[in-house]
């Protein structure tokens, strides 16, 4: 028979393996909580909202959850079938960034953008607070949406013309006009639109609260209801919206959080 140890290591082995497509664990504001579970744990939540899990083998499955970018410091609570949750919430120090934007209406909206950008924010959370079922047997391993040198602009703390705004919610990736933007992995396409800051923007529903977004397209080239596998076309960079220049803002929220997307990455 093999020994304890032989066994303990090949169990480690093969959650290992499991876990390899799984987002990174980071715990912090803005980051992704991935903890290991018994089949046991069931109907996972957070403020009454379902949470995703990652069916695995060895009798164990994965919480996959998204910390709110807001969230204080200190001890964060799930609930499930089997009780509480605990997720400990470490410091994370973001940078910051100061922008001169030349057209005012991007740093104080009148009345009529402020009802428009109102009824887009309804729109998008909509969206942000859905829970379709998965599209997957097994959590998907991202891809990069677009060529390009990734900023560090998850987080960052921005004044626009000296006026502090909410941090940025998303991961700016600078590239050229037409640059083609592909779907980091298989989901549905939720929405698609022209918004007043975003510009032109498609929203990917990847099933489990799940969802990708993608902004300041030069061109949408898919339509609400298509399916995309992954790699898949669905536009092309541009600068539309509320921007300094041509780049792809890619964003990722999951459990209505928005959460860094280079976590989805392989390190």
């Amino acid at each position: 028979m093999p020994s304890i140890k032989k066994l303990f290591l090949l169990s480690s082995l093969i959650i290992a393996t499991q876990s390899f497509a799984l987002p990174q664990d980071s715990r912090r504001a803005g980051g992704i909580a991935v903890i290991p579970v018994p089949k046991t744990v069931l109907n996972v939540t957070y403020q009454d909202k379902p949470v995703l899990i990652v069916d695995g083998e060895n009798s164990v499955n994965h919480i996959v959850f998204g910390i709110p970018l807001s969230v204080p410091l200190g001890t964060l609570q799930l609930q499930s079938s089997t009780g509480p949750i605990n997720i400990e919430v470490k410091p994370f120090k973001y940078a910051e960034q100061r922008l001169n934007v030349k057209n005012q209406d991007y740093v104080n909206p009148n009345q009529e953008q402020l009802d428009r950008y109102s009824q887009e924010a309804k729109e998008q959370n909509s969206v942000y607070g859905s829970f379709s079922p998965a599209q997957w047997k097994d959590f998907p391993k991202f891809i990069r949406p677009t060529a390009g040198k990734f900023s560090n602009s998850f987080g960052r703390k921005r004044f626009f013309n000296g006026e502090e705004r909410a941090p940025h919610s998303g991961l700016d990736i600078p590239a050229p006009i037409g640059q083609k933007v592909v779907a980091p992995a298989a989901g549905t396409v939720v929405a698609t639109g022209n918004y007043f800051f975003n510009g032109n923007t498609v929203m990917i529903d990847h099933g489990q609260g799940l969802i990708s977004m993608f902004c300041h397209l030069s061109k949408i080239n898919v339509e609400k209801g298509q399916i995309l596998k992954q790699g898949e076309l669905l536009g092309l960079v541009g600068k539309t919206g509320r921007v300094t220049g041509p780049h792809l803002h890619w964003g990722m929220s999951l459990n209505n959080a928005r959460v860094d997307p280079q976590l989805f990455l392989s390190p």
